[in-house]
Parts: C-alpha cells; structure tokens; sequence
C-alpha cells in the first residue's frame, strides 16, 4: 500500500484479511499500525506517533472527500461499485472498449460514472465528483486477479480531491487467498492519544 498526500509519501506491507459484510481488518509489519472496520464503527491505531481513532466513518468520509459506510469501503476493496447498480436507472454508452454508466437524472450535489470492463464485468472505475465542493473521488481498477475462479482486483489507484489536497491512495494485493478460518485481534494499547476530528 503507497500512500501520497500533498507530496508526502509512505509505502508499507500490509496484511488485510475481511469476512463479507461483518469485518475489514489490515495491520502493518510489527502491527504497528492496525485498522479494523465494522458496519457500527472505525478503528485504528499508529505506534509510530501513539495516536489512536474510534468513531463513525466520518473519518474515512474526510479522507477521500465523500460519505462512505461499511458497504461501501467493502465494495471499494472488492471491485464492486460503490452505489448499488439495482438501485436507480442508468444509461449506458461504449466508449474506447469500455461500458460508461450514469444515472439517468445525476444527483443534485453530485456526479456518478462507473466504466465496466466488458470482458471481465468488473468495475474498471468510478468517479464521484461534488463540482460545489471541490471535491473528487476516483477509483480505478489498474489489474485483477483471478483467485479460486473469482475475479478480484490486482491493482487499485483512489484519488481523492479536495480543494487543492489530493490524497493517492495505491493497493497491490498480492498472495490473494480465500474461504479460511480468520482471526481479527483489535486492542488499542493503553496510553495512546485519541485523534480528534476537526
């Protein structure tokens, strides 16, 4: 996982295991930082600076500059598009060998695309843009692997735009592996110091 922001850069290895729908968990070489997500709460906490988040996905919502909830970070991670396709009416247009859905009547506050890979009818991208509040999230879906004949992504780049911040966000996932028995271990060390959201 690289992580840009405003010029800064930092790359770990990371170990991220998820049981669909209830549980994503990531931890970092020597777990010094650990992160788990549930659809009630956020956790996460860094040994390098001992500081610590609990809350609501408020958090995560700032980060990548548009509200997101347990689905949606879930289907982010898996490949699947972020708003529910049942959900609504879209057209659909073909463009570069690349399907191009929208919402027939795009939102008020903000703009939805999903570009499908037709070979694959997976998700290669989509972008949600709030044009008022400068803001811009896209998700691109570089690679995938195909892993006990499922088609998951390989390689995935998040973008996220806000004003003049913008945060990149690159994930490899490597040694994919699924259907195991799993553990979560998730304990905050005494002593660490509460992240405060402004």
């Amino acid at each position: 996982m690289n992580f840009n922001k405003n010029g800064k850069s930092q790359t770990n290895s990371v170990s991220f295991r998820a049981k669909k729908d209830e549980v994503l968990w990531m931890n970092a070489p020597f777990s010094v930082i650990r992160a788990m997500i549930t659809p009630e709460k956020v956790g996460f906490y860094n040994k390098l600076d001992n500081t610590y988040f609990e809350g609501d996905f408020s958090y995560l919502s700032k980060l990548l500059g548009t509200e997101l909830d347990f689905k949606k970070v879930q289907n982010l991670l898996l490949g699947d598009a972020i708003f529910d396709l049942k959900n609504g009416s879209y057209t659909a247009s073909v463009n570069d060998d690349t399907y191009i859905l929208q919402p027939k009547k795009q939102q008020l506050l903000f703009e939805i695309f999903f570009l499908i890979d037709p070979s694959l009818f997976k998700v290669k991208s989509q972008q949600i843009s709030q044009p008022k509040e400068l803001r811009h999230l896209q998700i691109d879906y570089l690679s995938h692997q195909e892993v006990e004949k499922q088609i998951l992504p390989e390689n995935i780049k998040v973008i996220a735009v806000e004003g003049n911040e913008e945060t990149i966000i690159n994930l490899e996932f490597k040694s994919v592996t699924l259907n195991e028995d799993l553990r979560f271990p998730f304990k905050i060390p005494s002593g660490f110091k509460k992240i405060e959201l402004e």
